[in-house]
C-alpha cells in the first residue's frame, strides 16, 4: 500500500481528477497509486503498444505524437500538470507519449484502475466529465487551425502559454513583462498550429521588431506587451 502521503504531497490534488474525490475513493486510488519520474526525451507510452498504465500529470510537460504514413513523427498536443495521461477502456495507446521536461506522474496500472472506476460511478463520472471537457478543447483546436491566420495562430500559442507559466510563477517582477521558456521546438510549434517552420519564425520575428514580444534565449520568449498581444489574437 502506498502511503497515505501520496495524496496529501499532491500538487494539482486540487486542479486534478482527484480534486473532486472524497476520502473513500481517493483511498481507493491511493492503494494503486505509484509516482513516476521521467527524464527530458524518455517515452513512457508508444503508440500501437498495450495501453496498461494511465495517470495524472504532477509536474513537468508531456508531448503526445504520433507517425504519418511516410513515418515521420507529428506532434499532435501536450500535457500538463493536472492532465490525465493514458486510456481507460482502450487495448491499445493511440499516441507516443513523451517527457519534454523534467516530469513527475502519478500512475496507476490501467485494470486497476478500471477496477476503481467500476466501484465508484461517481469517479468515472468525473473522468467523463474531464474527457468531454479535453474533446471540446481538441475542437476548438481544430477551429483555430482552420480559420485563424498565422499571426493569430501564434499570439494565441503565445498566450496560452503566457498563462501557464504565470502559474509557475514566472513572472520577474509583479505586474512585469512575463519571460518563460517555450516547452517545445518551432519545428514542433509549426506542427501543433499547422504551420511551416519558417512561417513561425517569421511570426515571432514580427513581433519581436514590433515590440510585442522579446526573445532573449533560444526558447525564452518575453511579453513585453500583453494588451497588443491580446490584440494580435483576436484579429491579425
Amino acid at each position: 500500500m502506498q502511503s497515505p502521503r501520496l495524496c496529501a504531497d499532491c500538487a494539482v490534488r486540487d486542479s486534478a481528477l482527484c480534486g473532486s474525490l472524497n476520502d473513500v475513493e481517493l483511498g481507493s486510488l491511493n492503494r494503486i497509486a505509484q509516482r513516476r519520474h521521467l527524464a527530458p526525451g524518455e517515452t513512457i507510452i508508444w503508440a500501437g503498444d498495450d495501453s496498461v498504465i494511465c495517470g495524472n500529470v504532477l509536474a513537468g510537460i508531456l508531448k503526445l505524437s504520433a507517425s504519418t504514413s511516410g513515418g515521420r513523427e507529428q506532434t499532435v498536443g501536450l500535457l500538463y500538470p493536472a492532465d490525465f495521461v493514458g486510456r481507460p477502456f482502450a487495448d491499445q495507446a493511440n499516441f507516443t507519449v513523451t517527457a519534454l521536461t523534467d516530469v513527475t506522474l502519478c500512475i496507476f496500472p490501467r485494470a486497476s484502475f478500471e477496477a476503481v472506476l467500476h466501484d465508484h460511478v461517481r469517479m468515472e463520472r468525473l473522468l467523463l466529465e474531464r474527457t468531454f471537457a479535453a474533446l471540446e478543447d481538441a475542437r476548438a483546436r481544430m477551429l483555430m487551425l482552420a480559420r485563424l491566420s498565422a499571426e493569430e495562430k501564434i499570439a494565441t500559442f503565445l498566450l496560452d502559454m503566457a498563462v501557464r507559466a504565470a502559474n509557475t510563477g514566472c513572472s520577474a517582477a509583479p505586474g512585469g513583462p512575463l519571460t518563460f521558456d517555450l516547452p517545445v521546438t518551432r519545428t514542433q510549434i509549426a506542427e501543433l498550429l499547422g504551420l511551416t517552420i519558417e512561417t513561425v519564425s517569421r511570426q515571432l520575428t514580427r513581433l519581436k521588431n514590433d515590440g510585442v514580444i522579446a526573445l532573449p534565449g533560444a526558447r525564452a520568449v518575453t511579453i513585453r506587451d500583453r494588451l497588443a498581444l491580446e490584440a494580435r489574437a483576436e484579429a491579425a
